[in-house]
């Protein structure tokens, strides 16, 4: 499965200039099967949305996504700030696949409360993995990242890749590098995770989204750049490696 990574320097609060930009990088690369936004990526990370959230059922961007994969034929992941009919705000990651009216989502479990998301936002509660192209795939948000447990496999069901979107400051790109490489050893699983550049009234942004497979080892790393970033996830290969190493029999339950 041919996988894109959008890497996008997001406008801070501008749904249809974002739509524009992330327009303009799925041309860059055409033809894959899935293509992955950041977090928030038509309005930047909005801690307090109200007045910057788009109405879920009115988003020009959940449209845009929409649209995109019916012409495309293609699978779009990325998470939107959106009100919902209860009147909630959510941080929503989106997996919207062609002809569907109402695309799969996650909501963000684990909403980042030094930086007060907690204090807006409804959080989500289960796991949710997704398939396509014959691939499996678990949704997952930002500071998910720094919690091993909830992704466990097993706990989540069984998947072949995690997807993170993320808007990860610089400051803490140490991290990010090691905890994206964790997940994908721990899980022995492919993970593709996108970041952010750029800056927002709050933080700078450093990218650094990669693509790494079972083993740890990263299949292609963006640079601190706007920039595109195509990888083919082997599911075939990946199988073959859980099957000689059979690391994952003795996992943990929950």
């Amino acid at each position: 499965m041919k996988v894109t990574l959008l890497q996008m320097d997001i406008a801070w609060a501008q749904p249809e200039a974002n739509v524009a930009k992330a327009e303009a990088l799925i041309r860059l690369s055409p033809g894959a099967d899935l293509y992955v936004l950041p977090e928030m990526w038509a309005t930047g990370f909005v801690v307090a949305p109200e007045g910057i959230a788009e109405e879920e059922r009115q988003s020009i961007a959940l449209q845009w996504m929409k649209d995109t994969a019916r012409q495309r034929q293609c699978a779009i992941s990325g998470s939107l700030a959106v009100r919902v009919d209860d009147g909630s705000y959510r941080n929503r990651h989106y997996f919207v696949t062609p002809g569907e009216d109402v695309p799969q989502y996650y909501d963000k479990r684990h909403l980042f409360a030094h930086g007060h998301e907690d204090q807006h936002y409804q959080r989500g509660t289960d796991p949710v993995v997704v398939t396509w192209k014959g691939a499996r795939l678990l949704l997952q948000t930002c500071y998910d990242l720094r919690f091993p447990v909830f992704s466990r496999y097993g706990r989540a069901g069984t998947y072949d890749a995690i997807v993170y979107v993320a808007n990860w400051p610089a400051k803490r790109q140490p991290a990010w590098d090691i905890l994206t490489r964790a997940r994908a050893i721990e899980n022995q699983c492919y993970v593709v995770a996108v970041n952010r550049v750029g800056s927002d009234p709050v933080c700078e942004y450093g990218g650094g989204s990669v693509v790494a497979g079972p083993i740890g080892h990263a299949l292609s790393v963006c640079n601190n750049e706007e920039q595109t970033l195509d990888v083919v996830l082997d599911l075939g290969k990946l199988e073959s490696q859980r099957q000689h190493f059979r690391v994952l029999d003795d996992r943990d339950e929950p």
